[in-house]
């Protein structure tokens, strides 16, 4: 645990570098490598050698090559690449707050100047352009949760509030083509959220509302509202004042889900993914944590909704939850 810092600085660096595209092509000497990256062959040679040693890279007679699986996971351009992930979860922002997680556990809450729920937080843009690996399979999750509904509606006007990529309102608008989803999220955030949905083909279906989602003018009414991967940033009370301020902007029959991390009644070791998460926003965030399943649904309740049905992700630890209006 010491020395796991050591092994993500070098698939950081081997992502960031382009060493896994380099020997994409079949096997190379570390001065072959060097020259085609335009670096020092002695540098070249160490990290390519600890690369070896922790199981990114083989090296047989001076030629370096990749294992197998290694190419679909980290050469850029191929339908599973992950290697762009490094710039969320081994972020800088990320490090530097945990650097400072003693300090947070004192004060109960985040030191940091600039952090999480800083306006026009510069991580979150990383966040929009990187996270869409990961995101793909929970946005499908979401998707297919709301089939039915979706297929017999007319019309579909989707809220997606702190969209982030926004591939939860985008993927929506992709298979239903009836649907036109509104963006909320900060500036800065919204232009990587258009790129996106040019790429998916809903380009002209997608509107932008930048700015703080507890201030800013909701409009609609809407037929579905997503609240995807933001409620941990803040209190249950916090998160349930959010629910709250959306309730009148969802029509009588739509849709709320919401997606994220939750807790269960596991013992802590038993679904670790959680409390780590939650550790990060003890360091990150004012007031957040991940909330239990009986939280969303104390939260949804009080707001006005129904308790939420929980769908699974498989391979990830998400949770979506999906709600009607009660009453």
């Amino acid at each position: 645990m010491m020395q796991a810092y050591k092994m993500t600085s070098l698939l950081r660096t081997g992502v960031s570098m382009g060493v896994f595209d380099a020997l994409a092509g079949g096997p190379a000497t570390a001065e072959a490598v060097a020259d085609r990256l335009g670096c020092a062959p002695r540098g070249m040679r160490i990290l390519l050698n600890a690369l070896v040693a922790v199981g990114l890279a083989e090296e047989r007679d001076g030629n370096y090559t990749l294992p197998p699986g290694v190419a679909d996971l980290l050469v850029a351009g191929g339908p599973g690449y992950l290697g762009d992930m490094v710039k969320v979860m081994s972020s800088d922002w990320e490090w530097d707050a945990l650097k400072r997680l003693d300090d947070a556990v004192r004060r109960g809450g985040t030191v940091l100047e600039v952090h999480a729920e800083t306006p026009g937080y510069q991580y979150w843009e990383d966040f929009a352009a990187y996270a869409v690996a990961v995101a793909r399979p929970t946005a499908g999750v979401v998707a297919d949760a709301l089939k039915s509904w979706a297929s017999g509606r007319e019309s579909i006007d989707v809220l997606d509030v702190a969209c982030g990529h926004g591939l939860y309102g985008l993927t929506l608008a992709q298979r239903n083509p009836q649907a036109n989803v509104w963006a909320l999220d900060w500036p800065n955030v919204l232009t990587q959220v258009e790129t996106h949905a040019g790429q998916l083909g809903v380009r002209d279906r997608l509107h932008q509302v930048p700015g703080d989602m507890f201030q800013v003018p909701l409009g609609g009414p809407y037929d579905a509202i997503l609240v995807t991967n933001v409620l941990h940033h803040f209190s249950e009370q916090r998160a349930g004042e959010l629910l709250a301020r959306l309730a009148p902007a969802l029509k009588p029959d739509g849709k709320i889900v919401l997606v994220g991390f939750t807790l269960g009644d596991e013992n802590p070791a038993d679904d670790p993914a959680p409390h780590l998460f939650s550790i990060l926003m003890l360091a990150w965030t004012y007031e957040g944590e991940v909330h239990s399943i009986a939280a969303y649904d104390r939260m949804l309740t009080a707001a006005g909704f129904t308790t939420g049905r929980r769908h699974d992700v498989p391979g990830l630890a998400f949770r979506v939850l999906v709600a009607d209006k009660a009453g």
